[in-house]
């Protein structure tokens, strides 16, 4: 497995322990974070306050399915299940284009929908 891979393997699954500092290890100081239609953050200090939005409560259980490389550019696709602060479990898809600068996340573009 790529330098790259393993990078996003560690990120999701400090994702899925809510380790904000194993996380941010995995990225570049200058880190951009763009959900279309949700958010563009820029630094990692914007990215650590998105970690654990309080709309969720708890870790969410990410699951990556596939992962694709090509030059310093990673996709990953999988599924996410989310609690909503209300307690409603809420299951997504996801689609994340990382775009990798010496084996850290330099920008993660993430794509969302509802769904298993």
């Amino acid at each position: 497995m790529s330098e790259n891979k393993k990078t996003i393997e560690q990120y999701i699954d400090g994702f899925n322990t809510l380790n904000h500092a194993q996380i941010l290890d995995c990225l570049t100081e200058d880190v951009e974070w763009v959900m279309p239609g949700f958010f563009h953050h820029v630094g990692k200090e914007a990215f650590d306050k998105e970690i654990e939005n309080p709309a969720f409560s708890g870790a969410p259980v990410v699951t990556i399915k596939r992962m694709t490389e090509e030059n310093n550019v990673v996709i990953a696709e999988g599924t996410v299940l989310a609690q909503k602060a209300s307690g409603e479990k809420l299951p997504l898809i996801f689609c994340d284009v990382f775009e990798m600068r010496n084996g850290k996340i330099q920008k993660l573009i993430g794509y969302i929908a509802e769904g298993t």
